[in-house]
């Protein structure tokens, strides 16, 4: 199970870096320009959301560096069209690949949809492992989400951010293994509580310390570690929670697809918190689009959403990771016991099956 775990993790991990590397690529090679705006002119983010339908005009005047706003629209079709070949890549191989038919142990009565959620619902380590992945999994999303704004206006690494991101998540995908080897080591409660706060260091250095490429690039490494951490670990503690279930409800089976769905859920609801999060606070802000500076008041949140907000939300996560009640031991007696009831419905029905041939 831990090697399915790291297995499937890498390669979405891979899959992530291999699209932010083409989109980023591609895309960051034609980039529209900016716009610049004196400090006293009177533009409002609509005014400059608007501009966009007049992006021939702007983009052909004298803040024209060659590039026009149908190259860069050609620039995302190109893009879109490998990442959409991608997807077709992977369904075809998802398609090839066989899927293990169930064994043949007895069902449990059958229930409700609703009852199934309530009972899945009900056990207490799988409410605090979702509640503690949300809250850090939101952390990372916040910061990745805004980290290439934050190189473009506040470091002022605009024609950096693509590589920049690159490197957040080609760390992820190299220290997968790593961290694989660090909870079979340690176990993986430390695992989660050492990987998840290693980038907080990092995140509080980013915005103290003035702008400088090199130490973007490191904080960019950090929080890939992070990310593989936060992101890996609790997937591989989700088959723990899957167990301890079955051994509580031995009589109830069948609930495996609720437990993965429902954590799937509260990821994606974590990226549509994340995004709601950062476009509303950047509009109260007064964030300019395409502006080539932007108010002080968005550097200031900027630097709440990657540092200030992400380290809450973490240090939030770990709280509810500190009440997580499967430990080491815990996992060991869940996997005992759940092998024993599996040798003995495979001795049951090894014991049927020769009746039947008596008879």
């Amino acid at each position: 199970m831990l090697l399915s775990s790291q297995s499937g993790m890498t390669v979405e991990v891979l899959g992530t870096v291999i699209g932010t590397a083409v989109q980023g690529q591609i895309v960051g090679m034609a980039n529209p320009p900016c716009i610049p705006v004196a400090p006293g002119d009177n533009v409002t983010t609509e005014g400059l959301n608007s501009s966009l339908l007049l992006g021939q005009e702007v983009n052909t005047t004298v803040f024209s560096p060659g590039i026009t706003l149908d190259q860069t629209k050609t620039a995302y079709m190109i893009a879109s069209g490998a990442i959409c070949s991608i997807y077709v890549l992977c369904a075809v191989v998802l398609f090839l690949v066989k899927e293990k038919k169930e064994s043949s142990r007895p069902r449990s009565e059958l229930m409700s949809f609703w009852q199934g959620i309530g009972l899945v619902m009900g056990h207490g380590p799988y409410v605090r492992l979702v509640m503690g992945f949300l809250f850090t999994s939101l952390a990372f999303m916040l910061l990745e989400g805004n980290f290439a704004l934050f190189c473009c206006y506040t470091l002022g690494f605009r024609n950096d951010f693509q590589n920049i991101l690159l490197v957040i998540m080609l760390a992820a995908m190299l220290t997968i293994p790593f961290w694989q080897w660090f909870l079979t080591k340690f176990g993986k409660k430390n695992a989660v509580y050492i990987g998840t706060s290693s980038v907080i260091p990092f995140m509080i250095l980013v915005v103290c310390v003035k702008s400088n490429l090199i130490i973007t690039y490191m904080v960019s490494f950090a929080a890939g570690v992070g990310v593989a951490a936060a992101f890996l670990l609790p997937w591989s503690m989700l088959p723990d929670v899957v167990d301890d279930f079955q051994v509580q409800n031995p009589d109830s089976r069948g609930h495996e697809a609720i437990f993965y769905s429902f954590y799937v859920f509260f990821t994606k609801f974590a990226s549509g918190i994340s995004l709601g999060i950062s476009t509303l606070s950047l509009d109260f802000a007064g964030y300019m689009t395409r502006g080539c500076t932007q108010p002080e008041n968005v550097d200031i949140t900027l630097k709440v959403l990657v540092s200030a907000a992400p380290i809450g939300l973490i240090l939030i996560g770990l709280v509810l990771f500190r009440s997580y009640p499967i430990d080491e031991e815990r996992r060991q007696c869940n996997r005992k016991l759940l092998q024993e009831q599996r040798e003995n419905e495979v001795d049951s029905e090894t014991d049927s099956t020769e009746l039947t041939n008596m008879v």
